[in-house]
């Protein structure tokens, strides 16, 4: 068992992580590592323990035998030691910052951004100790009193991508513990270290060991044993639509409370009422920003036919004069690992057979990028909107743009999808914005920004392939993360 080990390849010192349990850093005693990589330079970061269903079993005991303890705190006191684990992120916001940037690829004044988000996550949930209430009921029967109160459900196995990492973590592990439950966090295999600074932070922050731990590894070995272990009581995983439909399969035979949140082929509808330099600025930001690693990604462009080439004309130069790289002025960094890189260029070439690029389509070559995972902004004109540039989640910097006569069809298009997680229109008229928000399919609906921008007290999450109906955070997670018991008293006049 050691703290933050360091190993030398080619007289190179490199990070070794191991899992967090009950308060340590633990190296399990084999030989299978997986190897990160820096996403801008393409050199090995770290390597992280690759755990087999021996060590998450024995993990989920331990989480198990913590629970007792936790779950009797009143949610108040809960609520200190969330608070007491922000003031750690506060006061390590620079090596917080640090590492998000370093293991995605963000400029440091984007990392900064996510972990300020993180906070704030953490602040909510902070407070909502001293909330987390039920209600009271009424009855039909004379002397009968009736309320419910929350109940945590036990173990819960909280399962994360690396497109926000801190981000990601904040929003599922505050509201679990909040409701007493102890937790699992399946760290990113491209984040892994930040995972483990998280937990460090909350061992300084005071919380009991074995409340949270954290285990590393592949998706199909690690994941695929916490979400089979008879143990866990509730899953919360945001990924790809696949991987959420095998985790529903497997816990409905328990029938383990399960949320997911995954993929998303969001629409931004551009209105011939709109101001079209501010719907460019948005339409960038959805499409580019974060590389496009969000599920909220606007990748499909829908403008009405009178401004069309206007729009696309502004929209094309706006995507070519993006800078990309991780300093402060660039504007997209690279996505999270070659394989990556090399999925998405192979859907943009496929793309290029049926559809017309407009620009971008490659992998820069300047000196600094071509050894990173960069992807150009890459914008394809797309008329069919049953083409497969319109209906894959693609997770880079590639967004389509099409053509609608009136926003009728504009909503038409948009809908035509088995997604539905975010939308975004642009009008200067309320009443077109109105309709919009009401008739698009989507559990997100913006009205003159961006596809994406959920706040710690916002309810997040989509219909069809993008969810199974639940959210988080907001006061919504607490239905994931919690289970409502109904207590009834009958006052007995006799004894009176």
């Amino acid at each position: 068992m050691v703290d933050g080990q360091l190993f030398k390849i080619m007289n190179k010192q490199i990070l070794k992580i191991g899992n967090w349990i009950n308060g340590q850093e633990v190296f399990i005693p084999q030989e299978d590592w997986i190897e990160k990589y820096n996403p801008h330079n393409g050199k090995l970061l770290s390597i992280f323990c690759n755990s087999t269903q021996e060590a998450v079993d024995n993990t989920v005991k331990l989480a198990f035998r913590s629970f007792s303890s936790w779950s009797s705190l009143n949610p108040i006191k809960r609520g200190q030691f969330l608070g007491a684990i922000v003031a750690q992120m506060k006061n390590n916001l620079s090596e917080l910052t640090e590492t998000v940037a370093l293991e995605t690829g963000k400029s440091i004044s984007d990392a900064s951004g996510e972990v300020q988000g993180a906070i704030l996550q953490g602040e909510y949930f902070a407070g909502e100790g001293m909330r987390l209430f039920g209600q009271s009921l009424n009855s039909g029967m004379d002397g009968k009193t009736s309320h419910t109160v929350r109940e945590p459900h036990g173990v819960a196995a909280l399962i994360v991508p690396a497109n926000t990492p801190i981000a990601n973590i904040a929003w599922k592990v505050f509201p679990a513990l909040i409701c007493g439950n102890t937790v699992i966090l399946k760290s990113s295999e491209d984040a892994p270290n930040t995972a483990n600074l998280f937990a460090k932070l909350t061992k300084k922050a005071g919380l009991p060991d074995g409340i949270l731990n954290v285990i590393h590894g592949k998706g199909e070995i690690s994941g695929a044993a916490l979400v089979a272990n008879p143990q866990i009581n509730v899953i919360s995983f945001t990924g790809s639509t696949h991987v959420g439909q095998l985790i529903a399969v497997e816990a409905a035979s328990r029938l383990a409370r399960v949320s997911l949140e995954l993929g998303g082929k969001n629409p931004f509808i551009v209105c011939d009422d709109a101001d079209i330099e501010r719907a460019v600025h948005w339409a960038s930001l959805s499409a580019f920003s974060n590389a496009g690693q969000r599920c909220a990604s606007g990748s499909r462009i829908i403008v009405f036919e009178n401004i069309y080439e206007e729009f696309k004309e502004l929209f094309i130069a706006k995507a070519k004069s993006l800078k990309l790289g991780i300093h402060e002025g660039s504007d997209l960094g690279p996505v999270i690992n070659k394989a990556q890189q090399e999925k998405i260029i192979e859907i943009i070439n496929q793309a290029k057979l049926t559809e017309t690029l407009l620009c971008g389509g490659g992998i820069p070559e300047t000196k600094e990028l071509k050894n990173g995972f960069y992807i150009e902004p890459t914008i394809f004109e797309c008329a069919d909107s049953n083409s497969l540039i319109n209906n894959i989640e693609i997770f880079g910097p590639v967004t389509s743009i099409s053509k609608a006569d009136d926003l009728s069809q504009a909503i038409e298009i948009a809908n035509k999808t088995d997604y539905g997680l975010t939308a975004a229109i642009h009008t200067k008229n309320i009443d077109r914005g109105l309709w919009f928000a009401k008739k698009v399919k989507a559990g997100l609906a913006n009205i003159n920004f961006g596809t994406y921008g959920s706040e710690p007290h916002m309810p997040f999450g989509g219909f069809g392939l993008s969810g199974n109906g639940t959210r988080e955070p907001g006061l919504e997670a607490l239905d994931v993360y919690s289970e409502l018991k109904n207590i009834s008293i009958l006052n007995r006049p006799d004894l009176i």
